[in-house]
């Protein structure tokens, strides 16, 4: 078996749990770091170790265009080929769907994309997807699935999540290494809630204790549409929930993922794809998600932007110049503890160690910030509203109360709504945070 994923301790619905993989034993909450092409821009493996790092995401896209899966497969997967021991997760490609759109044409039997290297036509199918992600060698692997923006509506939605469930089985016919690999299935839908229900529903019923069977050369109806069926038992342990970060508001954001995380099996690990800023995670968290991946970080420390408790610290302003504070007194990283924000900033307009520094201590900052929120669900302090701020999720700091630390982010009390709707969906409430201090605490 690939994978294990074991509960350790609960709040409503909150959860922290290990998750046990071929290269690493990870606790959740986790946050995993984007590596498109089997590095993190700056940073070496043994500096992604020395934070804490549990996971790195690559692209399968990307990857198969340079130096292509068959090199990576060549010279011992992609483990062996970026030296890094522990785990990683490859994505489908289907992103590629949005994000090159312009260059891509979706038919039901795959994507065809343009070449952004040669401009060649490149045909990606579910089965193609597989087959590149088992020569990679990830812990976990992407099902292909249609890929819409959030932003779209009509018919395009539901035949995108239909086509998800129909390639859901050809992804699984095409895995032949599933007691190594561990493929995850995504649930699409937009924001239509019946549309979620119905793509959760139909990966669900894949998964009848934790492995999918169909009858050999039988389809089955799912909703009243044809599902090719399958002649083995297949597992399929862990369930993500696509389609979001992608420009919705946030009020359709949290609700898409307190439906689908409400219906996912409690047994199994749930990814929510795209999700990096903070708040986000903590809501996520709250309603009962595990895993996160996104760019934000090092992207916006390549822009010269750190994360602090307070929220982003920008370097590139003038009143770093002179600044001899370390990015943050409360941090214990590499780069709190040696360099001032005068230097950073010196860097950051000029040199590209600036960027590197700044991406450290931001991954530091995820890191710690997953490892905190994973404790305080495992110590009973999610959320003790007299002892602890909401599991370091708005702040690194220990020992305020829960509307202290919304008091650090929202200084006039104005909590956003969909938080406070949020947590009152996940069984937190923090009513007592949406109104200003009095006075005499200003």
């Amino acid at each position: 078996m690939a994978l294990s994923f074991e509960v350790l301790g609960r709040f409503n619905r909150a959860r922290a749990a290990q998750l046990t993989l071929p290269h690493f034993v990870c606790q959740t909450p986790l946050f995993m770091p984007v590596g498109t092409q089997g590095t993190i821009k700056g940073l070496t493996t043994n500096q992604l170790e020395e934070i804490g790092c549990q996971i790195i995401l690559g692209n399968t896209y990307h990857l198969a265009l340079r130096p292509t899966s068959e090199l990576i497969d060549e010279l011992g997967g992609l483990h062996k080929f970026m030296n890094w021991p522990r785990a990683l997760l490859t994505d489908s490609g289907g992103f590629q769907m949005v994000s090159l759109l312009h260059l891509a044409d979706i038919t039901e039997k795959g994507v065809t994309f343009q070449s952004p290297v040669d401009g060649k036509p490149m045909l990606l199918t579910p089965e193609e997807s597989i087959q590149i992600q088992n020569r990679i060698g990830a812990d976990i692997i992407m099902a292909l699935d249609d890929v819409v923006k959030t932003t779209i509506t009509g018919p395009r939605i539901e035949e995108a999540m239909y086509r998800t469930l129909r390639w859901i089985d050809r992804c699984i016919a095409a895995h032949k290494r599933p007691h190594e690999q561990n493929l995850f299935g995504i649930v699409q839908g937009g924001l239509d809630p019946v549309l979620r229900d119905i793509c959760v529903r139909g990966l669900v019923d894949r998964n009848l204790p934790g492995y999918v069977y169909f009858p050999s050369m039988n389809s089955v109806q799912v909703q009243g549409q044809n599902v090719i069926g399958l002649n083995s038992i297949q597992p399929f342990r862990i369930y993500a929930i696509g389609g979001l970060a992608g420009g919705e508001d946030k009020d359709s954001f949290w609700r898409v993922v307190a439906q689908c995380t409400a219906a996912l099996p409690e047994d199994k690990p749930r990814y929510v794809m795209g999700v990096g800023y903070p708040l986000d995670i903590v809501v996520c968290s709250a309603l009962g998600a595990d895993m996160y991946d996104c760019v934000y970080p090092t992207r916006t420390a390549r822009f010269g932007t750190a994360l602090v408790p307070e929220g982003v610290l920008k370097l590139k302003h003038k009143a770093m110049a002179d600044d001899t504070r370390p990015i943050d007194p409360t941090c214990a990283c590499m780069v709190c503890k040696n360099y001032t924000r005068a230097y950073i900033h010196c860097l950051v307009t000029k040199d590209a160690m600036g960027s590197q520094l700044l991406s450290y201590h931001n991954l530091y900052y995820m890191m710690q910030f997953s490892r905190n929120l994973h404790s305080s669900i495992i110590e009973g302090r999610f959320p003790d509203e007299q002892t602890y701020l909401i599991a370091e999720a708005v702040a690194l700091v220990f020992g305020l109360n829960v509307k202290m630390v919304w008091w650090g982010w929202f200084p006039k009390g104005d909590v956003p709504e969909w938080v406070c709707n949020a947590m009152e969906v996940a069984g937190i409430d923090i009513s007592s945070c949406c109104a200003p201090f009095p006075s005499s605490q200003d």
